[in-house]
């Protein structure tokens, strides 16, 4: 990796060790075309989303916005609730997290053990997401509490800012050797983020987006969906980040292909990705071989798949919604196959 953006080896921050993450080549084709996938889950809390958690708590000390002693506020599917309790104990703030049960259990798990109190929107057993009425309640919290701060990931330009060091580790590691940029879309902080920086010195990467089926960030139809993190559902606003303009095309991909892959991959190749990392490399996995000739295609894996043993790697909770396919996982499981020259 190159020499700059070496890590120290002793930090005293869990903070420090944010960034610098892996690049791992997924499969290369017989025309010297390569998949590569940024793995954000080494990351601490095994998520991109604590780049930006941290600085959009940067931003609102410059700005005077969060004093000493101030709360925290945030409604989250539980990655940048994660990583918002990490900054928090750092440096002496409390958290709240406004939560529903549409989130993976381990993620809510997490943020508990590192203090976040979480407040709920939605009873006990019911998975439909609700950001709608999680950032009202978030809004609210913030307005109830002296000295409380609602970061409003979805809106909040440090949410972009945090992730520009992304696009320059991608630019320095490859330099600058990079063709087509995929990566999820939820608040559109990661993707357009990492984009925008990396495309001030990669001025032709062509930067694709990918959310869920049932998401309408891209148009409809909406419906429910099970990819967590990700998307923007019916009823929510979609995110100031999203940046069109930036974006040379945007898709959707299903939960039945995104969990069939994150499953394909980690027998595959021994290495976990969430469920939404899923749809991503799905998607470039499909596009692989139409590609020309020594093209380079980086996937941005926002997480790991730990937090999904209940879920994406569950065959129970799979069949029980309906989302389990083996045709499906057979036809990925030969693609990549044929890809990776096995």
């Amino acid at each position: 990796m190159h020499k700059a953006l070496l890590r120290p080896a002793i930090v005293s921050r869990v903070s420090d060790l944010i960034g610098y993450t892996p690049l791992f080549e997924l499969c290369r084709t017989e025309n010297g075309s390569r998949l590569l996938l940024k793995l954000e889950q080494f990351n601490p809390t095994g998520t991109a989303k604590i780049r930006m958690a941290r600085q959009m708590v940067i931003d609102a000390e410059e700005r005077g916005e969060l004093r000493p002693g101030g709360r925290i506020i945030e409604s989250t599917s539980g990655n940048t609730g994660l990583g918002l309790a990490v900054i928090a104990a750092e440096r002496g703030y409390t958290f709240t997290a406004v939560v529903d049960h549409h989130a993976c259990a381990d993620k809510l798990r997490g943020m508990k053990a590192l203090g976040a109190e979480l407040v709920y929107v939605a009873d006990d057993g019911t998975e439909e997401l609700a950001t709608a009425a999680r950032e009202e309640c978030a809004e609210e919290l913030a307005r109830q509490n002296d000295n409380a701060l609602f970061t409003e990931q979805h809106n909040n330009p440090a949410n972009a800012v945090g992730y520009h060091p992304v696009g320059r580790e991608l630019d320095a590691a490859l330099d600058g050797r990079i063709t087509l940029l995929i990566g999820a879309v939820g608040t559109g902080g990661g993707l357009c983020g990492t984009g925008r920086e990396l495309r001030r010195t990669v001025p032709d990467v062509r930067i694709v987006g990918v959310e869920p089926k049932g998401s309408i960030a891209f148009g409809g139809p909406a419906h429910d969906y099970y990819q967590s993190g990700t998307g923007t559902p019916e009823g929510a606003p979609i995110g100031a980040l999203v940046d069109y303009e930036l974006l040379d095309e945007g898709v959707k991909v299903g939960d039945i292909a995104a969990f069939a892959t994150a499953r394909v991959v980690a027998r595959a190749t021994g290495l976990l990705i969430g469920g939404s990392a899923g749809g991503v490399v799905h998607e470039a996995l499909t596009r692989m071989a139409a590609l020309p000739p020594d093209t380079t295609v980086v996937a941005l894996v926002n997480d790991g798949g730990e937090k999904y043993m209940d879920t994406v790697f569950n065959d129970d909770w799979m069949h029980a919604r309906d989302l389990m396919d083996p045709t499906t996982e057979r036809e990925i499981d030969e693609m990549l196959t044929k890809l990776r020259g096995n």
